[in-house]
């Protein structure tokens, strides 16, 4: 796990290129639930798909990177004084207890040591502050024009089976972290909210989106570079050279629970 996290920070200038920012109405409806001008912890932000956002909302933010490729990445496309960036892992950084309003964390999360996604923000949130989780998932929709089940053969080519399965619709989307949510004393039951939308990109794009991705990175160098040609002429030969990726974010809210702490 922890060479597969790492392995983002050697494509950075993709990650920054290719991965999809975040809906409006998300951070509209986080930021309805915080104080003005917040201090936020956001946890992995990469190259800042989501810290322009929290900014944007007036946000303090302290972002927490464990790749230094990222951390300049965000660096250069954030000037603001408003904005604190430390390259370490969340599980391992020092910061000021009971001193933020919210711990918020983009497509990153489910990186964090298991240890620590409820115990760390339950430390540093202040009373009635939020732990705010987006997933990026995968779903099953007629947009993606038959490219999921039929990448499948090529997928079988090169990883183990089992590693792709059956996309949820996108009503049945939950975030990964509910379930813990909901058994932890630490935080009041979760609250979930859901975003659909399509990432379409072109043959090439597609290919620079599959070298950002932990699986892809994982795999051994001529089959890495096979598979990336395999799934580009597959969308040249059969998609007319685009492919669309339906999408939910899922925001999942939860608020620090201080009668449990």
């Amino acid at each position: 796990m922890k060479a597969r996290r790492e392995g983002f920070d050697g494509v950075a200038h993709l990650y920054d290129w290719i991965r999809p920012t975040y809906p409006k109405a998300l951070f509209d409806e986080l930021f309805s639930r915080l104080p003005e001008r917040p201090d936020v912890i956001e946890v992995g932000p990469g190259t800042g798909q989501a810290t322009g956002s929290l900014l944007e909302h007036a946000a303090r933010v302290t972002a927490v990177e464990l790749g230094a490729n990222m951390a300049a990445r965000l660096r250069q496309n954030f000037a603001s004084d408003r904005l604190r960036i430390l390259v370490a892992t969340f599980e391992d950084v020092v910061l000021a207890q009971h001193a933020f309003d919210a711990v918020v964390s983009a497509t990153a999360y489910h990186w964090v040591d298991e240890s620590a996604r409820l115990a760390k923000p339950a430390e540093l949130l202040r009373s009635g502050g939020w732990l705010a989780i987006i997933d990026t998932v995968h779903v099953a929709a007629a947009s993606d024009g038959g490219f999921f089940a039929r990448s499948q053969s090529v997928y079988a080519k090169y990883e183990e089976p089992g590693d792709h399965h059956q996309l949820p619709w996108p009503d049945e989307v939950t975030g990964f972290l509910g379930a813990d949510l909901n058994g932890s004393s630490l935080f009041h039951p979760p609250l979930i909210f859901r975003y659909r939308w399509d990432q379409t990109c072109s043959a090439a794009g597609y290919a620079k989106l599959l070298r950002t991705y932990s699986s892809t990175q994982a795999m051994r160098e001529p089959d890495r570079e096979a598979f990336i040609g395999d799934m580009t002429q597959l969308v040249l030969d059969e998609f007319d050279g685009k492919v669309t990726r339906p999408l939910v974010f899922a925001l999942t809210m939860a608020q620090r629970n201080t009668m449990g702490a």
